[in-house]
């Protein structure tokens, strides 16, 4: 079965066309820029890449050009795009509904649309991807792999904020949790890794990248996660602040500077996390650089202190939830890539039970899954790199096969 993955973001479309159910990768690409007068289209056939610069004025002229490059006798896999057999669509915000992935008909793209208003950027172009997927390949079935269905699973008293209840009630105010793909992908892997039943695992799930979240996995059940009613909440992140007194918010907007909520709002998602501590970049390897020139007191270090610093707290805290942990499993650019992060979020945590092998740590091919566990350490650590589109390929894979 020939499978098409879109992700359409609100100026972009990543995709990625698997041959299932080997999880074979025929070709993958992204269009950026979209609406704007340089957009870009990179598309990798293997190891040969293409690139494609023209105005792309919207996303219906984007996933065409997409679906003729996927057919082109030059640069394409496929001789006809009727070969595709099923589209799975990333879709950011569920809202309570669902807890898996759906075959999309009305009453599913209802209920995206209706979650717009709790993911204003990120469901309105994954609706577009949708419709306009629909109208290229008629009867081909569409499926939604949601963000956050994985973590539709929390209890109430880990969802619930210490707000009216009546302001829940009314706008469905509550810990969402983000990042479900990834997270899901990474318990499946680590079971088999483990050698245990998904059911039986007990796992802290720690995806860090410009983006960064965690979550506790009781039984191959996400119980809690660090991300909240938005992507904003927990981790200190790339651009975004994390957790922070919710009192800051009205505090700034009686100053001349933030008396318009939206700056504030874009100051929290744009200016700060490691790139506002810094001063200097959100780019973790930049200010691993620029920290070894600068000393151990300089911005750059400190902010990757209050990074891993964050980590370790909610390690504690999820460990406390857990009781039994059988891994701690890192994913994601700086996840997969720093060890010095992993060493540094790790360190001193042997009385309970989490020792790394060092050597392991800094030496594994890149790339490649990893126990980086000392022989005697109780709960393994395990780096996984995370695949969110295969994730997203395989659920569509189960739903229409």
């Amino acid at each position: 079965m020939i499978v098409l993955i879109v992700n359409c973001g609100s100026s972009s479309i990543k995709y990625q066309l698997y041959d299932m159910p080997g999880r074979k990768v025929l070709a993958k690409g992204l269009l950026e820029r979209i609406g704007e007068g340089a957009s870009a289209l990179t598309h990798r056939r293997g190891e040969e890449k293409f690139e494609i610069a023209r105005p792309i004025p919207d996303h219906k002229t984007g996933l065409s050009l997409i679906l003729s490059c996927l057919a082109d006798p030059g640069r394409g896999v496929l001789k006809n795009v009727r070969e595709i057999s099923a589209v799975g669509h990333r879709v950011v915000h569920g809202g309570e509904r669902y807890s898996n992935a759906m075959r999309i008909d009305q009453d599913v793209i209802g209920c995206i649309g209706d979650c717009c208003d709790l993911a204003p950027l990120h469901n309105p172009p994954n609706l577009v991807g949708i419709q306009e997927c629909t109208l290229a390949l008629p009867g081909v079935p569409m499926v939604a792999v949601f963000d956050t269905a994985f973590h539709q699973t929390l209890p109430r008293e880990a969802y619930l904020y210490g707000l009216p209840y009546e302001i829940y009630e009314r706008y469905r105010i509550r810990k969402y949790g983000f990042h479900g793909t990834s997270h899901a992908y990474v318990t499946n892997r680590a079971a088999k890794l483990l050698g245990k039943p998904e059911a039986e695992v007990n796992l802290i799930t720690c995806h860090l990248g410009n983006g960064s979240s965690m979550a506790a996995v009781r039984n191959g059940k996400s119980v809690d996660t660090s991300m909240g009613f938005t992507p904003l909440a927990g981790l200190v992140m790339g651009t975004r602040s994390g957790d922070l007194d919710p009192a800051i918010i009205p505090y700034l907007n009686s100053k001349q500077e933030y008396s318009r909520v939206a700056d504030i709002d874009r100051m929290l998602n744009k200016k700060s996390g490691l790139l506002g501590i810094s001063g200097i970049s959100n780019d973790m390897r930049t200010l691993g650089d620029e920290a070894a020139k600068a000393g151990a007191s300089s911005r750059p270090q400190l902010a990757i202190n209050i990074f891993c610093y964050r980590i370790k707290a909610f390690l504690g805290q999820y460990m406390a939830i857990l009781g039994r942990v059988d891994a701690v499993c890192f994913m994601g650019g700086i996840g997969e890539n720093s060890a010095a992060v992993r060493e540094q979020c790790l360190a001193g945590l042997e009385n309970f039970g989490i020792a790394i092998d060092l050597q392991k740590n800094r030496n594994f091919p890149r790339g490649e899954e990893c126990d980086i566990s000392e022989a005697a350490s109780r709960t393994r650590v395990l780096v996984i790199p995370t695949d969110e589109e295969g994730w997203i390929a395989e659920e569509t894979y189960k739903l229409c096969k």
